[in-house]
């Protein structure tokens, strides 16, 4: 509104003054009567952004993690799940970037073809690939997180459901709003357990059955038990009966001393290497501890009974991995 002098008298400057307040108060109730009856979303949008697709990657809303609450967009593009890429492949999303290791690698069995991210580096190196959700796993403590949400919106899967596959496809499917496939892929993967199961019944009954890990940097074996996140699925899904030392096991896995290998005489053994495969060169020195007569005195190596499988997917607990393990005792384990 334009000032006036102060000099300036007189009534017919007076009513000019409240006819334009009047006007512009009319004006500007207007404005907020419509808004007021605009419908109030949880959505933002980029300003100036007057498209649809546009708004649709503004959109925004408000989810609870393990540390609390935290804003994610409601349809992200581009995804980092650190060390849960398989649980977005099985919903037909590629991450940008994919879990690497140096001491394991990168989950091979994936197959992605998407640039590696060096979980034991700087975490800024995420920077790079603009992702506009981070999914973590328990591997993240709340340090960790907070430096990760300092990159993009970071949601940490809740500690009680880390143990059930079934429950973190779930919660992924709809953190990333793929609620339907996730359903889609969580009711294959069900019914596949039932087959398998039914299947294992009947060929393998109710021997006992150990799952081992050769450890390549030392030689070592090492036991894992029921409660294992890799491998317990075989145990508490597909009703395979434990061996007696996995069975009682409360951690996730024991290596088991020279002395204790006898101790293993499960009717059935599986193994696998902990990094690497069975013809890698670098395994050959630890792969003659199976050729030891402590080794070889145990009843499933006498019956021929020990499966050798690859490292990749049996350590993960996830819901493509625990497929791929089906596949693999279907195929060895039943006629």
């Amino acid at each position: 509104m334009a000032s006036f002098n102060k000099g300036i008298k007189g009534w017919g400057i007076t009513v000019l003054v409240m006819a334009s307040i009047i006007a512009g108060c009319s004006s500007n109730s207007g404005a907020t009567e419509e808004q007021a009856q605009s419908p109030v979303t949880e959505s933002t949008t980029a300003s100036g952004g007057n498209s649809s697709e546009t708004n649709q990657e503004a959109e925004t809303r408000v989810v609870q993690d393990e540390f609390g609450d935290v804003t994610i967009p409601v349809h992200p593009q581009r995804i980092a799940g650190i060390y849960v890429e398989d649980y977005l492949k099985a919903l037909d999303i590629t991450p940008v970037v994919q879990w690497y290791n140096p001491m394991w690698g990168v989950q091979d069995y994936l197959n992605l073809d998407v640039p590696q991210f060096d979980t034991t580096g700087s975490i800024e190196a995420l920077l790079e690939y603009n992702p506009d959700l981070i999914i973590v796993d328990g591997g993240v403590d709340r340090e960790k997180y907070e430096m990760y949400s300092k990159v993009a919106p970071t949601y940490r899967l809740p500690e009680s459901i880390l143990q059930d596959s079934e429950q973190v496809l779930a919660k992924i499917s709809d953190i990333v709003g793929e609620q339907e496939k996730g359903v889609e892929v969580a009711a294959a993967y069900k019914e596949k357990i039932r087959d398998a199961k039914a299947k294992l019944a009947e060929s393998v009954g109710d021997e006992t059955v150990a799952v081992v890990r050769l450890n390549v940097d030392d030689n070592s074996l090492v036991l894992f038990g029921v409660k294992n996140r890799y491998t317990g699925f075989i145990y508490s899904e597909l009703g395979l009966t434990p061996h007696a030392l996995a069975g009682s096991m409360e951690a996730f896995q024991e290596v088991l001393s020279e002395e204790a290998i006898p101790q293993i005489d499960a009717d059935r053994i599986i193994i696998f290497p902990s990094d690497g495969d069975w013809s890698s060169p670098e395994n050959q020195e630890a792969i003659k501890v199976l050729d030891s007569k402590l080794w070889n005195s145990l009843p499933a190596v006498k019956s021929n009974k020990v499966y050798k499988m690859e490292r990749s997917h049996w350590q993960s607990g996830a819901i493509t991995a625990n497929s791929m393990k089906m596949d693999d005792l279907l195929e060895q384990m039943t006629p």
